[in-house]
């Protein structure tokens, strides 16, 4: 198979399942781990009745434990799959598998934007699916730039999702974390140079040869970059927290009003390069502007809090919220571009101790 006809689905393309990974070290959630297992909770019950979940847990003792926390809610329990695959923490958008089809040519075909009328397929995890249709890459994870140790142990996962779900695997050979980029399943691909050129990540590479592997892995022609990210944000940046395509030519961005606030100049500086930038075909971005949720304190840092954080599933979109006024700005906001999906505002203001919303904690896999 030749990685040259590979590519990556958009986010809002038909999923066969999320993937997430069961919350529980204490040093990532200090006394809010159970906050943060409620989260995932709510997130179960809103993703299992149009689509699988596949959830990652250590062992027995831990999936009683999710049983258990479970018995409340309104979980499609047929559409719940219980893995006992150790990790270390939660973090699956960045150190789990990235899922791209293949394809005769590097484009994919059939392509959903928003406000086009879609048919969700019955879920399906996908399992017995062989090469040609569905692979997953294995890119390295290196804790965000060596930060935490322990972390790095995580890199694992995709090589053990892999014979899981009988899908062949490839591994590009560069550092690089879900959550730094984001597609629109036409060719164009977002990022920001503060986390995809940083010299913690793959120092031995150019900028251009950053840009090779993704354009031949993940079927792009077109980056775009970004400059940085979000004051609090230990990941260097990544662009799921900043701005997401929302359709093939449609991307909302973060702005904060307030020109008194850290994130101020980096958000119009982005949005500035934003209006200057193309889609595949030479067109301009339709832009649409998201409001940021102020400033939200750790014990002594600010935390990375973003209405920017959604993850798009199957006839919903998950949206992280933060006890803030303008919450119901953002949901209205995202309610009008998803015109097809019910928009499910998630307090996440223990979430986000973690230093992560609900985008970073789910990994999507696409429907074959």
């Amino acid at each position: 198979m030749e990685p040259s006809t590979l590519y990556m689905p958009a986010e809002w393309e038909p999923h066969a399942a999320t993937w997430l990974t069961w919350p529980k070290d204490p040093l990532t959630w200090p006394d809010r781990v159970f906050q943060a297992q409620e989260v995932f909770a709510q997130m179960m019950e809103a993703l299992t009745p149009h689509e699988k979940v596949n959830l990652l847990l250590d062992d027995e003792k831990a999936e009683t434990e999710v049983r258990e926390k479970l018995k409340s809610k309104k979980i499609v329990w047929k559409n719940l799959l219980l893995h006992q695959i150790p990790t270390v923490d939660s973090w699956i958008r960045d150190y789990g598998p990235i899922f791209v089809k293949t394809s005769p040519s590097p484009r994919p075909s059939p392509q959903m934007g928003e406000g086009e009328k879609q048919k969700i397929p019955s879920p399906s995890t996908g399992e017995g699916q062989g090469e040609g249709d569905l692979l997953i890459l294995d890119f390295i994870f290196n804790a965000w730039g060596n930060k935490y140790k322990s972390l790095k142990a995580d890199d694992t996962i995709p090589q053990k999702i892999s014979p899981l779900l009988k899908l062949p695997l490839m591994e590009p050979g560069i550092v690089l974390e879900g959550g730094s980029i984001d597609v629109n399943g036409k060719g164009t691909l977002l990022t920001t140079e503060q986390c995809l050129l940083n010299k913690n990540r793959n120092p031995h590479l150019s900028k251009t040869e950053i840009e090779n592997t993704l354009k031949k892995y993940l079927g792009v022609t077109n980056i775009l970059w970004l400059g940085e990210g979000i004051a609090g944000d230990d990941t260097d940046g990544h662009v799921d927290d900043i701005t997401r395509f929302v359709s093939a030519d449609t991307v909302v961005t973060a702005i904060e009003e307030d020109p008194a606030d850290e994130n101020y100049k980096p958000l119009q500086e982005n949005l500035k390069r934003l209006k200057k930038m193309k889609d595949q075909n030479g067109k301009a971005l339709n832009i649409i502007s998201l409001p940021m949720p102020g400033a939200i304190m750790g014990e002594d840092h600010r935390l990375p809090a973003s209405y920017a954080n959604f993850y798009i599933a199957n006839n919903v979109v998950l949206t992280p919220i933060y006890q803030h006024k303008n919450d119901a700005v953002a949901l209205q906001i995202l309610q009008k571009v998803f015109s097809t999906r019910r928009i499910i505002g998630i307090v996440c203001k223990d979430l986000i101790w973690g230093m992560g919303a609900i985008h970073c904690v789910t990994q999507q896999q696409p429907q074959i």
